[in-house]
């Protein structure tokens, strides 16, 4: 399999990489303690295209292939976890569900501003009693002529609490479980919409989140997005790329990690030697090393495979996992290695361990997506 990179997508990697370096690295640990969402740094990034990178120019995007998006996603993740998870929301999330299953209403409506960055978009499809279990939400929408009335509780809605536009999953017919629920398009500007408390995280603090209120919240049935019923296909296609994202994230905190341990050894003096000199230290740094290059050529390959437009749900499964899974350990490695210095805030070393936690749980956990991949496997011909 071919992995060399085109000069399109070198550049859009070198310019993330740049942009990253010198207008997010300074401001990282401060927004991560503050638990505050990085405005600023997040418009310039839709100002270079990075919010919609898979979109077509004419729908404000910057009209790239999704080995691009993965490429970005690790040199912003690298530097900060929580720019790369808001940049996952609102690329894979939104932009990719609209622009997959939106009319050209919506797209013009809702896609153009939010894949140019002007606005933020979200997903929300998760509730307090029903994550994976999809089959499970509470949250209503009746029709009612030409409008759909929602009322139901959301939670764990990443970028809610700044989110303009939505893309919310309710029942409509309850009776149906998963096949009984919709999609729908929501303005936050419009009443009956209220925000709850932001959620105070482990990791990826700056990224924010928060539970969603319904209560008579009125949307025309124009702004449903697909077929009555069709809520839980969307949901679950838009996982699928979202899970793709998700695991770039993870590789750009693996090679942080590895990359800050790699520098540490070559520095870092105990017994008269280089700590880099010991066994001990090589064979973590040789383990770190494989186990990410692993994880790179099962993200690449999940992209590619998007990119041609051929079927990657079990790649993209795997791809989460197996690099989520490495994120984590790479991260302890490095905390291993940097021994106190690693423990404390003066080095980024644990917030790459605080935020790869989260990369195991959302867009499904770990437990979610070997399910998957063995259901996956077992339909594929002997």
């Amino acid at each position: 399999m071919d992995f060399e990179l085109t000069e399109e997508q070198k550049q859009i990697r070198d310019l993330a990489r740049e942009f990253a370096q010198k207008e997010i690295a300074p401001i990282a640990s401060e927004y991560d303690a503050r638990g505050e969402f990085p405005r600023a740094t997040i418009k310039k990034m839709g100002e270079l295209g990075l919010m919609g990178i898979e979109i077509p120019t004419e729908y404000g995007g910057a009209g790239l292939d999704t080995l691009c998006y993965v490429l970005a996603m690790e040199e912003i993740s690298k530097v900060d976890a929580s720019h790369g998870t808001i940049m996952s929301v609102n690329n894979s999330l939104f932009c990719y569900g609209l622009y997959k299953f939106g009319d050209q209403a919506q797209k013009e409506k809702y896609l153009v501003p939010v894949a140019s960055g002007a606005k933020i978009g979200a997903y929300s499809l998760t509730e307090p009693q029903s994550g994976s279990d999809a089959g499970n939400m509470q949250t209503l929408a009746v029709a009612a002529g030409d409008s759909y009335v929602i009322n139901g509780r959301k939670s764990w809605v990443t970028s809610g609490p700044v989110a303009d536009f939505i893309i919310l999953f309710a029942m409509v017919r309850p009776e149906l479980k998963h096949k009984g629920t919709s999609a729908f398009m929501i303005d936050t500007a419009q009443p009956g919409f209220a925000r709850g408390k932001v959620e105070p995280k482990l990791g990826i603090r700056a990224s924010a989140t928060c539970e969603l209120f319904f209560d008579d919240y009125r949307v025309a049935a124009r702004e449903r997005v697909g077929q009555d019923g069709d809520g839980f296909k969307i949901a679950m296609s838009i996982l699928d790329a979202g899970r793709i994202g998700i695991a770039a994230q993870a590789l750009g905190i693996a090679q942080a990690a590895f990359e800050a341990s790699v520098k540490y050894a070559k520095e870092r003096e105990a017994f008269g030697s280089k700590i880099g000199d010991f066994q001990a230290i090589q064979w973590m740094l040789a383990d770190m090393a494989t186990r990410i290059e692993a994880a790179r050529l099962l993200v690449y390959n999940a992209a590619l495979k998007k990119t041609r437009g051929e079927k990657y749900t079990r790649d993209a499964a795997m791809a989460k996992l197996y690099a989520s899974e490495v994120a984590s350990f790479a991260a302890d490695c490095a905390i291993q290695i940097h021994g106190g210095m690693g423990y404390s805030k003066e080095l980024p070393i644990e917030r790459y361990y605080r935020d790869a936690r989260i990369t195991r749980i959302y867009e499904g956990t770990s437990e979610i997506q070997r399910t998957i991949i063995a259901r996956e496997t077992l339909k594929q011909r002997a």
